[in-house]
């Protein structure tokens, strides 16, 4: 009892209380970043909408900032936009990844090209815009570019037409304080700007710990037991591979993670550094422990690598068009690929059974997002927003959307296809917008349903079938993200139809 109990007790009572990680929170610091996001965010808005805001987007904006500003996230903000600034001088696209599309202040920051408001009209010369009259109001939960073309009833310009109609909340929390995390696809040289931004030495790789696999740990004890002849049950095998499984077998780095130092901190304080798996030879440095262990210290920015941008960059090249400004959202000849191949201007011999032209777009050119695309005829951008969002997630359309849209019980315009879709539509039916939220957030992560929010659905008209498909779910895409991508994907797909040279070229 003395060696095994009290000994090691009294030694304990000697050592001071220490923390393997430091408790506090280091952000970068970017001189006057709250003044600088106010002042870029009012700029783009007052060019988008003129030089008196409508009520809308006064609102939203606002709202947006002063959470964004008051929770301390306006350097991450003006982080990410000169990322993407940096990249579009260079000539590159940036796409956005998860939800930060549903944040208004980050389309007016440049940061995403996903205009998250109801879909409106906003005319170019006078400003003039809708956002309430009845037929705005029919394309609620679509987009803009859904709405017919219109001219503006005082100077008769074309008018604009925008907006995706995605709630902040799905990106800064109900109450404006869950930590954005702002995701960016790059051609694949950002990053060596953040390097520049925040001077050499203050940025780092995430690192990862790989950890061994059931399968690695199977083999090696089967090769220990063999190499000594030694005959074990599999009873035996199995109990010792479990043991083995999950240690920590060498260090990685994650594909798009960077850490940032702040100035006048050490790094050493936070986390050893090293080359991952120990290469000497590598030039890069990551972070010893695995960023989930670090991440309430340090800010991590998601960079990704991601092959869109460079595409789309080699077919700007090649055809000379401005993929923003000279490709339309709502070209009839890009929505057909989606319905036959016959915009392709092909043989039917000599495409061997493939029924729509979609093959090779990003996002629709899998077996998988075809049959979606041929179950669900989508008619509007918006639809291919949908499929996006159904082919991603989890118990979403398989076993769900699908059977539910086949049976003539839903229509793909009604059925659950991203987590933004739960919150808007129960709105919609006249919900509380907090109760909304809670039960959008328990579908997306897999959370039973409470009985009252049941009974409060039912209650305001929504079908049983809409409470069961929600149950059913394991995970959805955010909409922001699956219109990032059907974004970008939609243009591949015009320069499918009108610069099929180009397009194979790249």
């Amino acid at each position: 009892k003395e060696v095994v109990i009290e000994n090691p007790r009294r030694i304990a009572d000697m050592c001071e209380f220490i923390e393997p990680v430091r408790p506090d929170k280091c952000p970068p610091v970017i001189p006057d970043s709250d003044a600088e996001l106010r002042r870029i965010c009012s700029e783009t808005a007052h060019k988008m909408y003129g030089p008196s805001l409508p009520r809308i987007v006064e609102e939203r904006l606002e709202t947006e900032l002063r959470s964004i500003i008051s929770n301390g996230y306006s350097v991450l903000y003006i982080i990410a936009q000169r990322l993407v600034d940096k990249s579009n001088e260079d000539g590159y696209l940036v796409g956005s990844r998860g939800s930060v599309g549903s944040s208004f202040a980050a389309t007016m920051a440049h940061i995403t090209e996903v205009n998250p408001l109801p879909p409106h009209y906003v005319c170019p010369d006078c400003y003039w815009s809708d956002f309430d009259s009845p037929e705005v109001k029919a394309f609620s939960g679509m987009a803009g570019c859904d709405m017919p073309k219109k001219k503006c009833p005082h100077c008769g310009a074309e008018m604009n037409r925008w907006g995706f109609d995605i709630p902040f909340e799905t990106f800064l929390g109900f109450n404006g304080d869950k930590e954005p995390d702002i995701d960016l696809n790059f051609s694949g040289k950002a990053h060596a700007y953040t390097g520049e931004i925040f001077g050499e030495g203050h940025t780092f790789k995430a690192g990862t710990i790989g950890t061994l696999a059931d399968k690695t740990a199977y083999g090696m004890v089967k090769k220990y037991y063999e190499e000594r002849n030694l005959i074990k049950r599999g009873a035996e095998i199995e109990r010792m591979v479990q043991g083995c499984v999950g240690v920590r077998r060498t260090t990685g780095q994650h594909p798009g993670g960077i850490v940032v130092l702040p100035h006048g901190e050490e790094i050493n304080t936070f986390t050893p550094v090293q080359h991952p798996a120990n290469d000497l030879g590598s030039p890069i440095i990551t972070t010893h422990f695995d960023y989930h262990k670090i991440d309430h210290n340090l800010l991590k920015l998601d960079i990704l690598g991601h092959d869109d941008p460079t595409m789309i960059r080699k077919l700007q090249d090649l055809t000379g068009i401005d993929p923003v400004k000279d490709i339309p959202l709502d070209s009839p000849e890009g929505m057909s690929l989606f319905r036959s191949t016959e915009a392709l201007r092909i043989r039917p011999e000599d495409i061997q059974g493939v029924r729509l032209g979609c093959l090779g777009i990003p996002e629709f050119g899998t077996s998988f997002a075809m049959q979606m695309v041929e179950d669900t005829k989508p008619r509007y951008f918006s639809d291919l927003i949908r499929i996006s969002g159904l082919s991603h997630g989890t118990d979403v359309y398989l076993n769900n959307a699908q059977d539910l849209i086949l049976e003539g019980v839903t229509t793909l315009q009604d059925a659950i296809c991203c987590r933004d879709d739960i919150m808007v539509y129960l709105m919609h039916r006249g919900m509380d917008p907090g109760e909304s939220f809670s039960i959008m957030e328990a579908t997306r992560k897999h959370r039973p349903l409470k009985e009252e929010w049941c009974s409060d659905m039912l209650k305001r008209g929504v079908p049983q079938w809409y409470i069961d498909a929600c149950k059913k779910i394991k995970y959805m895409f955010p909409k922001a993200h699956a219109a990032a991508y059907v974004m970008m994907a939609w243009r591949v797909a015009y320069c499918k139809v009108f610069y099929p040279r180009e397009y194979y070229a790249a």
